[in-house]
Order: C-alpha cells, then sequence, then structure tokens
C-alpha cells in the first residue's frame, strides 16, 4: 500500500479532531479566547480618546510602525487582522456545524422541558449574528471610512468624534457592544468548560471572572460614545 493511498483512507490528526463535537467546541474556546484578548487591547486603545487626540493618533500611528524595521508599514496590522479574521471565521463556522449536529441529534421537542437557560445562552446565536454584522460596519465606518461622510485619513480621534456624532451610528455601537457583553459572558464560562479549567472549587471564580469581564469590557466601549455624545469627548 502506498503512502497517498494510506493517506487518502486515514485523515490527519487534525481533520479528525475538526471533525469531531470535542474537537469543534476546542476550536471554539481557543478562538474564542482570541477574539477575547483582543477586545481587551481594542478596548484600552479605545480609552485613550479620553486624553486627547494627540495621545490616541500618536497611539494609531505606532500599531502602523510596529515591529519596523524588522516589518514593513503596516505589516503588523495585517499579520493581526489576518488572525484576528481566521479566529472568526473558524469560531464562527464551528458554531455553525454544532448548532446543526445538535438540531439532527434531537429533531423533536423534548418530552419535559429543560432547565430554563440564562438569557445569554439563549442570545448567543442571534448575538453571534449581531456580532457579525456590526464587525463588518466598524470596518466601513472607522477603517475604511466608507460610511463615516465626515472622516479624515489618518486622524482616528477626529473620526471617532465624527462617527459618534451620529445618533444612528451610536444606536449601532450600543446594541453590538451589548450583544458582546452577552457573549464574552457566556463563552467565557463555556471555553473554561470545553478546555477543562473548571471544576466544583474554581467554578464561583470562573463565574465572577466571566461577569467581571463582560461588565468592563462593556463599560469600556461604551463610554466612549457616551462620551462624545455627552461632550466630554469633541
Amino acid at each position: 500500500m502506498t503512502t497517498a493511498t494510506r493517506t487518502a483512507r486515514h485523515p490527519s490528526t487534525l481533520v479528525t479532531l475538526w471533525r469531531s463535537t470535542v474537537g469543534k467546541k476546542a476550536v471554539m474556546a481557543v478562538s474564542g479566547l482570541v477574539m477575547l484578548l483582543y477586545l481587551v487591547a481594542h478596548m484600552l486603545g479605545n480609552l485613550k480618546v479620553f486624553f486627547g487626540p494627540d495621545e490616541l493618533n500618536g497611539y494609531a500611528h505606532w500599531l502602523r510602525t510596529l515591529g519596523e524595521p524588522f516589518l514593513r508599514h503596516e505589516w503588523f496590522l495585517w499579520i493581526a487582522r489576518v488572525g484576528l479574521l481566521t479566529a472568526v471565521l473558524l469560531h464562527g463556522v464551528a458554531a455553525y456545524q454544532l448548532s446543526r449536529r445538535d438540531l439532527a441529534a434531537r429533531p423533536g421537542k423534548y418530552v419535559h422541558q429543560r432547565r430554563k437557560a440564562t438569557y445569554a445562552t439563549r442570545t448567543m446565536r442571534w448575538g453571534g449574528v449581531i456580532l457579525a454584522l456590526f464587525i463588518v460596519w466598524h470596518i466601513l465606518d472607522l477603517t475604511t471610512l466608507t460610511v463615516n461622510p465626515n472622516a479624515e485619513q489618518g486622524k482616528p480621534y477626529q473620526n471617532i468624534v465624527a462617527s459618534f456624532s451620529n445618533w444612528y451610528s451610536c444606536v449601532v455601537y450600543i446594541v453590538a457592544m451589548l450583544a458582546v457583553g452577552l457573549h464574552v459572558r457566556h463563552g467565557f464560562w463555556s471555553a473554561a468548560q470545553t478546555l477543562g479549567a473548571n471544576n466544583a472549587r474554581r467554578d464561583r471564580a470562573l463565574k465572577l471572572t466571566a461577569n467581571g469581564l463582560a461588565l468592563v469590557l462593556t463599560v469600556g466601549f461604551l463610554s466612549v460614545p457616551v462620551a462624545v455624545m455627552t461632550g466630554v469627548v469633541s
């Protein structure tokens, strides 16, 4: 038997892992943690808006030159974008396939109603859809500047003010950030369970961490549009 024949008959370990329910849950957990780290870094960067245009614009310029001269201009940003996009796609595909697998496993209704799920659990699916749509809007608004009529290239502080000076941009952002909070709250706990980090002694601490992260991220992100709307940032 040739090597090609053996390979054709026996999928690689990665393929076998991806095809399994456990593997898909692990992919969701790891990709979710990657996105969580990005959210924390992104929120901290956003909060620089409170220190004025020089601080935020200087930070944005630093990101574009990070890694030079080893990396060329903006290479770090593009590497981060590709990595983040990969995490988002893997997370979304795994979530969709697990959802379809779950529905296929129980085509009929339960005879006895299951324990009522939390609000975050029941909204994970539509919350994910909201976030996917928001990512597209956010890129068009503050990256490509397509839907931001008063945007100026290379001036993120001014672009944030211009964006959140429009009520509809604030509504879109606020709804999305509330969805982020719910997603993080449930997702962190689910990831801990999938990766085996939880046990009877750590459950309370993990739940508090999930709630704390969700609250901090939601308040941190929402503080920016609120500050623009109230004139604290202008």
